[in-house]
């Protein structure tokens, strides 16, 4: 290939990154398998690239398969994942108005990552998740859509239409403006560090659901908890830990107000680090996310499981 051919390809691919990359991220709710994904893709992009006339559809239906097949590959591995499983979450500093853009605003501002909406994506199969998002999300034709998938155009209609039903059926909680989850979990963190029950149950909707993710390496609720009660026996021991001196951080969790926390050392498999993010609706907390497996926090900022810095990913 010729040099100014081979640049040219480059800064092409380079221009679709942050878009491949969000797409990748919402077929698969992992970062990692994102980031993987979009390496995968270019030396698919190398081989074939020069003869390409649409990039952006090419590379959308070629990454969309990758994530496919990752996705079918996921799905027997989660059958062995101990405990509930949530997605990578996105982090970011609540923004200023100063504040430069972030990398991630072209992903978290979009409806489909929201965890509570990743959540019920992740419960579709990997034909009915890549359907609604493609066809939804992105407004792909049908014909694209079963192109990437492999079968007919009534098939991947049919595929989208049972992943909609579905999503319809799970009801996941809408967005939540900054303002309204900002006096909740204010209202939230000072009840954790006060270890007041009665101030953490008025907080809580009576059918409030919590799933905590600690991959079977740190302590964590093994079930999805639902209720009030259950959900006070988890939070109960948690606000004794806040009041040995846990810090804590307001950050931007998949674009929705939430708090990442370090507590200090303690029992071998004590989490020592996590990100969390609740769903609010008409002032009461209906759903908490605790994403606290090392695995899916190495990308956070200030994370202790962080890699070395050469081999750090990053968003672009």
């Amino acid at each position: 290939m010729h040099e100014d051919d081979a640049d040219a390809l480059a800064v092409e691919f380079e221009q679709h990154r942050p878009y491949l990359i969000s797409l990748a991220y919402r077929l698969t709710s992992s970062w990692a398998d994102a980031e993987d994904a979009v390496s995968d893709l270019w030396p698919r992009w190398q081989q074939h690239g020069r003869s390409v006339d649409v990039p952006r559809a090419w590379l959308t239906t070629a990454v969309s398969r990758i994530c496919l097949d990752r996705l079918r590959s996921a799905s027997h591995r989660r059958e062995k994942y101990v405990g509930p499983w949530l997605p990578e979450p996105l982090v970011q500093p609540i923004p200023q108005e100063s504040a430069a853009p972030d990398p991630l605003d072209v992903v978290v501002q979009d409806e489909s990552v929201r965890m509570a909406f990743l959540v019920v994506l992740d419960q579709l199969t990997p034909e009915q998740r890549i359907a609604v998002v493609l066809h939804d999300a992105l407004d792909l034709p049908f014909t694209q859509v079963a192109e990437i998938l492999g079968c007919s155009v009534p098939a991947a209609r049919q595929h989208a239409s049972r992943g909609r039903r579905r999503i319809n059926e799970a009801h996941p909680p809408p967005r939540s403006t900054l303002a309204e989850s900002e006096k909740i979990l204010n209202r939230l963190s000072e009840a954790l560090a006060a270890g007041d029950a009665d101030a953490l149950t008025e907080l809580l909707a009576p059918d409030v659901v919590l799933t905590s993710d600690g991959a079977g390496e740190v302590y964590a609720a093994r079930r999805v908890l639902r209720g009030r009660e259950d959900v006070m026996r988890f939070l109960v021991p948690l606000s004794q830990r806040y009041q040995s001196g846990a810090e804590e951080i307001p950050v931007l969790v998949n674009g929705e107000l939430g708090a990442q926390f370090r507590v200090p050392p303690g029992p071998p498999k004590q989490p020592r680090f996590g990100v969390f993010v609740a769903s609010v609706v008409d002032g009461w907390i209906t759903a908490l996310y605790a994403i606290l497996a090392p695995d899916k926090l190495r990308h956070v900022p200030g994370s202790p499981y962080a890699p070395p810095p050469e081999s750090t990913r990053h968003p672009s």
